[in-house]
């Protein structure tokens, strides 16, 4: 190994340590969001599919608890991980295109000057693992690109596949990748081979574990996900916040480099000499034109483009290698990348310290305090009504209510059954419960189409004093459903509480 190898990684193994510890430190330190709670509920009953997403995230999430406990830093140990390799798998990536050792680590830390992977590294989500089977599976293709063995078509199909079980966003990949194919001369003679048919082949097979979980319980997952497709109007103001939020989040810097990486992406796809800049691009194209095209008639969610960003970091660091050299241009590009990465551990720091005093209702953690709180006085309340069970209009509610593990009877969420299996818990029905969810979604007439008595109990506080939008709890006690609340919910699904 040349000495330039061996600095190349050292220094990227110093960066993967370093970012390593901050997350974990991080994930230690601050609260589940909503979504994780939740998937911390999946975690508990694991199966080969769920309302929402494919399974992976909860077999992640399970495999962090057992190892590091039932709390935040075991929902969230996989994923930190996770991140930990994809970063150095971009670096990887990027020298088997043919670029740089430094061009290597250069797009390892701007992957994390990123906002979403910088801050949203740390989450439990379902983003966490597509987005490191999606690296892992360019990863693969580069080394196949570089001269490996065509043993590694076989690694990226099960790499794929296992990226299909995490997030339905990387099924993408397969038309990204047949793409890449068609598009270099090379590519299409690996089309005459059968390495790039059983890798579909393994991926499918892969794939196909969830897709039987779907027909055994009335395609759940593709109703709820696929479902977003269909168009609902024209509405392109969608657009424009699309690329605006994702040049920010992105950083626009990157973005800058990246957008100019495409073209040349493009121009040297066929060059033997040039960086394969095509590869990464390629493979991103169909699921960045879903996106481009879904904000036409909805709001595309701030996360969802986060696979998308290894290969956007990619493209930027080996066009800003050509671009220029000069020591402003150096100067300026080192600012706005330190600022990405300052800001991610400034907003890290902030959200883990427990000391951090709330900054009003632009506070970012406001959905993330005062759970314990909560728990505490529901807890008294059902004390005080007798009440033999506890139920909630939002499944957010209902999983950071149980993430305390301040409340032991059983809960309910009273619409959306669809979320909850057979090993869902049983309330006793025939005994009083108590209601609690945002103040703003209950009142006693919604309440009164699913039971028979309905008392109002007054509000019950979540944050701190002064803060009031999303923070005041409405509190209800009921006898008498009026329908199966464990097979169909309540009978008017609750209106406005959806």
């Amino acid at each position: 190994m040349s000495a330039e190898e061996t600095r190349f990684r050292t220094r990227l193994g110093l960066l993967v340590l370093a970012v390593t510890v901050v997350r974990l430190l991080a994930a230690r330190w601050i609260p589940l969001t909503e979504d994780e709670a939740y998937y911390r509920l999946w975690a508990q009953h694991l199966h080969l599919g769920y309302y929402d997403h494919p399974p992976m995230i909860a077999w992640w999430a399970r495999a962090g608890v057992t190892l590091a406990g039932d709390n935040p830093l075991g929902m969230r140990l996989l994923p930190v991980l996770g991140a930990g390799l994809a970063t150095w798998l971009v670096a990887d990536i990027t020298r088997a295109l043919g670029a740089k050792p430094e061009t290597g680590l250069r797009a390892a830390v701007w992957y994390n000057a990123t906002s979403t992977i910088g801050v949203g590294g740390i989450l439990a989500t379902p983003d966490a693992p597509a987005c490191l089977f999606w690296v892992l599976t360019l990863w693969s293709l580069a080394k196949i690109w570089a001269g490996g063995r065509v043993s590694w078509w076989l690694a990226a199909g099960l790499f794929a596949g296992l990226g299909c079980i995490s997030k339905y966003s990387a099924l993408f990949l397969a038309p990204g990748v047949l793409l890449w194919l068609v598009a270099t001369e090379r590519g299409r003679k690996s089309l005459a081979t059968p390495w790039p048919w059983l890798a579909m082949v393994i991926a499918g097979l892969v794939f196909s574990t969830n897709v039987i979980w779907n027909a055994q319980h009335g395609w759940l997952t593709f109703a709820k996900q696929f479902g977003r497709v269909a168009p609902a109007g024209l509405h392109p103001a969608y657009l424009g916040e699309l690329l605006i939020s994702q040049f920010f989040l992105l950083n626009p810097m990157i973005a800058l480099y990246a957008g100019q990486g495409v073209i040349r992406a493009w121009r040297e796809r066929g060059d033997p000499k040039a960086v394969h800049l095509i590869l990464p691009l390629a493979a991103a194209l169909p699921f960045a034109a879903y996106l481009a095209i879904h904000s036409l008639h909805d709001r595309v969610q701030a996360h969802w483009p986060v696979p998308l960003f290894a290969s956007l970091a990619i493209a930027a660091a080996i066009t800003a290698e050509a671009g220029a050299q000069t020591r402003t241009a150096r100067a300026g590009r080192n600012l706005v990348i330190g600022l990405g990465l300052a800001l991610s551990v400034v907003a890290l720091t902030y959200a883990a310290f427990p000391g951090a005093k709330p900054i009003g209702r632009a506070d970012p953690l406001l959905p993330l305090r005062g759970w314990p709180n909560l728990a505490t006085q529901v807890v008294t309340l059902e004390q005080q009504q007798g009440a033999a069970w506890i139920g909630t209009a939002n499944y957010g509610v209902l999983a950071q209510l149980a993430a305390t593990k301040r409340i032991h009877g059983p809960m309910i969420q009273l619409i959306e059954r669809a979320r909850y299996g057979d090993e869902a818990a049983r309330p006793d029905f025939t005994k009083p419960g108590l209601i609690v969810d945002l103040s703003r979604r209950l009142t006693v007439e919604d309440l009164q189409t699913c039971f028979a008595t309905v008392t109002p109990l007054g509000d019950l506080r979540r944050g701190p004093p002064g803060s009031k939008r999303n923070q005041v709890y409405g509190a209800y006690r009921v006898e008498g459903p009026k329908a199966n609340l464990m097979q169909d919910g309540c009978p008017n699904n609750l209106g406005k509480l959806r």
